[in-house]
């Protein structure tokens, strides 16, 4: 398919979501729930312009503390006190079990788009402000704290789906220009969008292993991108960008068929390979039990399996985070923080 007809699929794949989220009711909850914005402050994120928000993560106030960094430092070698976790847009596709984000929330489409040097200047802005506090903390390390201003790893993947931000390229490469490193974190759903990009590190979730299962457990808002998430497989495994296909498992929904997953991701030929658990936190306690987390050793049964007829091995894990590793060697380059 010539890429201009691409280009209009994805116009018009991201028409038919404003469109939605315009009209979209309110799916009923057992209490009430304020607008989206106010929710969001209540949960700690800051909201940077019209569309785009930051939030601090767990891992970057343990850090901060000195008390250990998240999985991402340990595989790929990022400083968890340096990363901003953000989004250019709340709005999203699909609205998965596991996510513990308010996807029964919807999300108005803004009048118009905020310029990608307005969205780095305001997200930088908003991280700086965030972890204000730890600068007079008795517990936080001071040179930590005085580092993490000059944050130097971007998160492209706090809430909704980056890739129906129009100007996601221009983003990305005015984040490269400050010196960041960029990790990417797409659903798939827009392929048009994935040949246009170029992070420092692109990760593709896929979590089921057949159409089925994608949608009973990522209620996509057309059946149709079950196709589109096939073609950005494909478009992975051409791309010069270190890539990482990621899997969210969660027991019972989507926990089995090892080897139909393998089919897929051989498809793309990522770098690496994340198998991680459900955790059940958030709005997911609404949609889900907690026994549907599965252990790490539970993960870590499924990633042997999974690595047996991917022909990858396993490289590394983090039992606290429930997350294993598979690279194509059973080894991890670290991501050079110098180049982006």
């Amino acid at each position: 398919m010539p890429l201009e007809e691409k280009k209009e699929d994805f116009v018009e794949d991201l028409s038919i979501v404003q469109k939605e989220n315009r009209t979209e009711k309110q799916t009923p909850l057992p209490f009430e729930l304020p607008d989206i914005n106010t929710l969001l402050r209540k949960q700690g994120y800051a909201l940077a312009g019209r569309h785009s928000a930051v939030k601090t993560c767990l891992w970057l106030r343990h850090a901060m503390n000195g008390q250990g960094y998240c999985y991402k430092s340990k595989f790929y070698g990022i400083q968890s006190h340096r990363c901003l976790q953000m989004t250019p847009t709340l709005m999203c596709n699909q609205r998965c079990l596991f996510c513990w984000r308010p996807t029964e929330i919807p999300v108005p489409t803004p009048d118009e788009w905020d310029s990608p040097k307005k969205i780095v200047e305001e997200s930088i802005a908003c991280q700086r402000k965030l972890i204000t506090g730890f600068g007079g903390s008795q517990i936080a390390v001071k040179e930590r704290w005085i580092e993490s201003n000059e944050p130097n790893n971007v998160a492209i993947s706090l809430s909704g789906e980056p890739t129906i931000y129009p100007h996601l390229p221009e983003l990305i490469e005015e984040y490269k220009k400050m010196g960041f490193t960029v990790f990417l974190v797409t659903n798939g759903t827009n392929p048009e969008m994935l040949t246009r990009v170029f992070p420092s590190q692109l990760y593709m979730s896929l979590d089921a292993p057949d159409m089925e299962t994608y949608l009973k457990i990522c209620k996509p808002k057309s059946p149709s991108l079950w196709e589109k998430i096939n073609e950005s497989l494909s478009i992975l495994g051409g791309k010069k960008s270190r890539t990482v296909i990621r899997t969210t498992l969660v027991k019972g929904k989507n926990m089995f068929r090892p080897e139909s997953y393998a089919e897929l991701i051989k498809k793309a030929s990522p770098d690496f390979v994340e198998i991680k658990a459900y955790m059940h936190l958030g709005f997911s306690r609404l949609r889900l039990d907690r026994s549907s987390m599965p252990t790490h050793i539970e993960v870590l049964e499924f990633s042997k399996e999974l690595a047996k007829y991917l022909g990858y091995e396993i490289a590394d894990e983090s039992e606290i985070s429930r997350v294993v590793l598979l690279s194509k060697n059973g080894k991890i380059a670290k991501l050079d923080l110098n180049l982006n």
